[in-house]
Parts: C-alpha cells; structure tokens; sequence
C-alpha cells in the first residue's frame, strides 16, 4: 500500500504563484502514479498533473504552461509548481496516487490513496 501526505497551498492574488507537495510512503518500489487534482465547489474532482509509473509528466491542457510537476525519485517527492494562477484555479487540491504506469493517467477515478487535500485560493 502507499500513503501519501501533502504540503503547501494557501492563499495568493492572480498572477501569483504557489507551491505543492507531496511524498509518497509506503510500498513505492512499485511503479506508481503520482500527481494533483483538484475540486472546485459544485464541480467534479479533476485531474491537474500527474507523473506516471514510467516517471513521465502529464499535465492537464488548462494549466499547461503555467504550472509544472517534478519528482525526486529519492524522496519519493511530487512537486507542483503553480504560476500564473488565476481566480479559476481556485479548489481545494489533493494527492493521489495508484500503482500502475500510464493507465491511471489524469483520471482521478483510477486512484486508490488519496491525501486529505489542501486549499489554494486565488483571488482577482
């Protein structure tokens, strides 16, 4: 099984930036993928960026470009890099993480271990 426990987040005018984190613990000799989604009220939960088993970044189309996703292999660490925010990128953000490589993708169906979430708000 796999834990995961998330950091960073908070509150920041459009145009600003923020930072998330996430580090995997547990069973991560297996491949796993790794990566943020977001839910915004009244909304589904969505798929942000993720790194797949194989350690390949997918990034969601409305936020390529403005935010960026890394791992340290040796921490076990996701990191989302957050730029150019705007007030549409406001929603409580979790991690979520699944064993498997490409296959569970940006579909938050897919993932088994959920963190308990983080809010990020940005206003206008």
């Amino acid at each position: 099984d796999l834990e995961v426990a998330e950091s960073g987040g908070g509150s920041v005018e459009a145009g600003g930036s923020l930072l998330l984190s996430c580090q995997a613990s547990g069973h991560t000799a297996s491949a796993y993928s790794m990566g943020w989604f977001r839910q915004a009220p009244g909304k589904e939960r969505e798929g942000v960026a993720i790194i797949d088993g194989y350690g390949k970044p997918n990034v969601a189309d409305s936020v390529k470009g403005r935010f960026t996703i890394s791992k340290d292999r040796a921490k076990n660490i996701v990191t989302l890099e957050m730029n150019s925010l705007k007030p549409e990128d406001t929603a409580i953000y979790y991690c979520g993480a699944t064993y498997g490589g490409s296959w569970p993708g940006l579909h938050p169906e897919r993932y088994k271990w959920w963190g308990q979430g983080t809010q990020v708000t940005v206003s206008s």
